[in-house]
């Protein structure tokens, strides 16, 4: 066994209950030997909040194709001698005894995956179907509860605060993961050695020279936002977006998908304004620009009143409309897509 430390970042909640009566003894307490004196009657109908966090230090999936990968969600048998098997290493915490909103007791398990886990559970439904029954299987198997399929979703990240543990793990796994990382090591710098990781972007004056040598000059393109290290130059950028004509506007789905629609000029319409446009979305911030045009910037991190001076040359309906935006949840960078409507000189952003 190896030792290994973790400090868990929350992914997402779910609540359950026990379908049966049972009795809970603590992981500490089990090797004690008078365990079965402190054993605790667990009723039927029990709450169960289970936190789905993710650790980059929890052992991942080893390597599979999409077959390998449906197999388990299916719930198929592993075959030992199968080396295409795939399953998810998961470290189940300690039962921890906590209430409910309504002050009732409550059991809480963290589950804790590896960070690779994190996007598929996010973008397939069915992926995160697998992922809690997972869990659920854990628990039961660690604790003899048996839990309810029927599941809540608390709009929660975590039942309390996820404490950093030291926990331990097979040594098989660990020597599987320094494999693995070895092995992503390793391709990582041959495609360095294949591409350059920076580019220098040449002066005026530089692809000059360089096309009076008869040397053609590719001028890199980016869907992010470049910073400026002149914040006069920068200001200056935001008096413009401040005096043009662009509009914008919100609404939420009934998917809970957050919708942000920005309006422009018909000049917009132009090719060439429209590649040279960036778009930079963070959970709690998102930057539009077109340089030498404006920049759009919703920083839902600032305060009220930040927000408030920032766009007070704006109505007071916009401003509302961004302070109404920044109570909603943070923007799901993992799911965002932007698509440009040139004929209606509009973009959607979906986050």
């Amino acid at each position: 066994m190896l030792s290994v430390s973790l400090k868990p970042v929350a992914g997402f909640c779910i609540k359950t209950s026990t379908v049966q009566p049972s009795s809970f003894t603590p992981l500490s307490l089990k090797q004690s030997p008078s365990a079965q004196d402190t054993s605790i009657s667990i009723p039927q109908g029990y709450k169960i909040f289970v936190n789905v966090a993710w650790d980059a230090n929890v052992p991942p999936p080893p390597d599979g194709n999409e077959d390998a990968i449906q197999r388990a969600m299916n719930g198929d048998e592993l075959d030992k001698g199968n080396l295409d098997d795939w399953f998810v290493p998961v470290i189940v915490s300690e039962g921890r005894f906590d209430t409910d909103k309504a002050g009732k007791p409550s059991l809480v398990f963290d589950c804790v995956f590896h960070n690779s886990i994190k996007s598929r559970t996010l973008r397939d439904p069915e992926f995160k179907v697998f992922i809690i029954e997972l869990s659920i299987q854990r628990i039961e198997a660690q604790t003899k509860l048996v839990l309810s399929r029927q599941i809540g979703t608390p709009n929660i990240a975590a039942k309390g605060k996820l404490q950093p543990r030291t926990v331990s793990i097979p040594s098989l796994l660990a020597r599987a993961e320094a494999k693995a990382a070895e092995t992503r090591n390793l391709e990582s710098k041959s495609r360095s050695m294949q591409k350059p990781l920076i580019q220098e972007i040449m002066t005026q004056d530089a692809s000059d020279l360089i096309s009076q040598a008869g040397l053609e000059v590719v001028k890199p393109k980016s869907i992010l936002r470049t910073p400026s290290s002149n914040p006069a130059q920068a200001a200056a950028h935001r008096d413009i977006g401040a005096k043009i004509d662009v509009t914008w506007s919100w609404y939420r789905t009934d998917d809970d998908r957050l919708q942000i629609q920005i309006e422009a000029p018909p000049v917009y319409q132009e090719k060439t304004v429209i590649s040279r446009s960036n778009l930079d979305i963070e959970p709690r911030r998102l930057i539009f620009s077109i340089p030498d045009y404006f920049v759009l910037d919703l920083n839902l991190s600032l305060s009220d009143a930040e927000l408030v001076a920032y766009f007070d040359q704006s109505s007071t309906g916009i401003t509302n409309s961004l302070l109404a935006l920044k109570r909603q949840r943070p923007f799901n960078v993992e799911i965002a897509t932007a698509e440009w409507f040139v004929a209606d000189n509009r973009l959607l952003i979906s986050v």
